[in-house]
């Protein structure tokens, strides 16, 4: 994105009468004295702030200190065009309490992820911020007026281009792994949603579908994240999308994010975390009188239980997503459920049964599993590494190498993490029987 030129800065040196190589020298020494040696800049440095870039932090206060000492009045970095950009450690973790909050954070959460801030990509997952975020959402009252008075209507088309970016996306997602998409929906939450949000002029039923398609697209970003095992980063993602749905008022999109929050919990073991995302999920789901988010709550409830080694739960909480899912009319449901069908729930059953240790179950809603939309190219991996899991507990090992073969394949197609870790799972489950793999295509 072009910058604008800094002309505040412009202004300042032409009345301070500061050469560019002047201001950087003097900038050098000053960091010396002020116990931040090794600074290095030179007249380049000056022109490219005046061209828009913003130095790095000390520099814009030590800037302020030069002008105001110069010129013998308080200069401010703000007065500089370098606002102050004191990004807190947390951002992104609380589910803040007022719209404008909302928007301020996650949009700072855009940038910082754009900026590849290293407290973002060094960050991990807390499960206190998790269970605070479904509190608040189960809690708060519904969003005043999520309105605003800015410069640049917003209208339907703004809206619908989100939504169709968001279906791109996840369809590349789903195809290629979240590697090769995840920054290009990055640079477009930052470069495109954020002016709508911040800058927009919206009363409050725009307000609410913007809020629901920025929603759904943030939530994309943070599911990728998950994909890529940038836990943290993927935590911060979906408790801002959560907030975002609390703008809409949208209890079947809670629903979904507080489901893929429970899906992250259980892929790192947290189960009993996960077990109250999952009953949060529910009662979001129920809110929104949607069969099928009831039955990816009870599914996600059940794989927790399966985790925590308590097969009577598992099994209590299956039969009542099973009984949720027959009760759905799909073409009432929200089209961002699509993906959620037969094959989708006996893949989910199949974790289930895997990770409870019986594999003629986990063969059975496996195999089931595989009748599958083709487009789902990772899902498609996850779901033979499940079945050739289940074949090598049912003692059928030459047939679980052949399944695992494919897994593999697959998974060389794919750039992302999940896979991965799916894979080398999977190596290890193959281990003891490596003499009797002939070909699992080079892995």
């Amino acid at each position: 994105m072009e910058r604008e030129p800094n002309r505040l800065l412009q202004q300042l040196i032409a009345e301070a009468g500061f050469s560019h190589k002047g201001l950087a020298r003097r900038l050098n020494d000053l960091g010396i004295a002020r116990g931040t040696p090794g600074l290095k800049y030179d007249h380049s440095s000056v022109l490219r702030w005046i061209g828009g870039q913003r130095p790095r932090d000390p520099v814009p206060c030590l800037l302020a200190e030069i002008f105001a000492l110069r010129l013998g009045r308080p200069v401010t970095a703000e007065d500089l065009g370098m606002p102050a950009m004191s990004t807190p450690l947390d951002l992104g973790q609380e589910f803040t309490h007022t719209w404008r909050e909302g928007v301020a954070t996650v949009t700072a959460l855009w940038r910082a992820d754009v900026e590849r801030r290293r407290f973002l990509l060094d960050s991990t997952f807390a499960i206190g911020v998790g269970s605070v975020g479904a509190v608040r959402w189960l809690t708060s009252p519904p969003e005043v007026r999520p309105s605003s008075v800015g410069g640049r209507k917003v209208g339907k088309a703004d809206i619908a281009a989100i939504h169709e970016v968001t279906r791109s996306f996840g369809e590349l997602d789903n195809r290629f792994g979240s590697g090769r998409v995840r920054s290009s929906v990055v640079k477009y939450l930052d470069t495109a949603v954020t002016p709508l949000l911040k800058d927009g002029s919206y009363g409050e039923q725009t307000g609410r579908e913007l809020a629901a398609a920025a929603a759904e697209l943030t939530r994309l970003a943070g599911w990728m994240a998950y994909d890529l095992e940038q836990h943290g980063l993927a935590q911060r993602y979906l408790i801002q999308a959560l907030r975002l749905a609390r703008g809409a008022a949208d209890n079947g999109l809670g629903s979904e994010i507080l489901a893929g929050m429970a899906h992250q919990a259980i892929y790192m073991g947290q189960h009993a975390h996960a077990l109250d995302l999952a009953r949060a999920a529910q009662l979001s789901a129920q809110r929104a009188g949607v069969h099928t988010l009831m039955a990816a709550g009870h599914v996600l409830e059940a794989h927790a239980h399966a985790g925590l080694g308590d097969a009577h739960a598992c099994s209590q909480a299956l039969g009542k997503a099973e009984e949720s899912f027959g009760q759905r009319t799909p073409g009432d449901e929200p089209s961002w459920l699509g993906y959620f069908d037969e094959a989708y729930l006996s893949a989910k059953f199949a974790h289930c049964y895997r990770d409870l240790g019986d594999g003629r179950r986990t063969v059975e809603h496996a195999r089931r599993s595989l009748v599958m939309d083709g487009r789902y190219v990772r899902g498609r991996m996850f779901n033979l590494s499940l079945l050739a899991a289940g074949l090598l507990q049912s003692g059928e090992v030459e047939e679980s190498c052949s399944v695992a073969s494919d897994a593999f394949a697959l998974a060389g197609e794919l750039q992302s993490a999940r896979t991965r870790s799916y894979a080398a799972d999977l190596r290890r489950r193959l281990e003891p029987h490596l003499d009797l793999v002939t070909n699992l295509d080079g892995h």
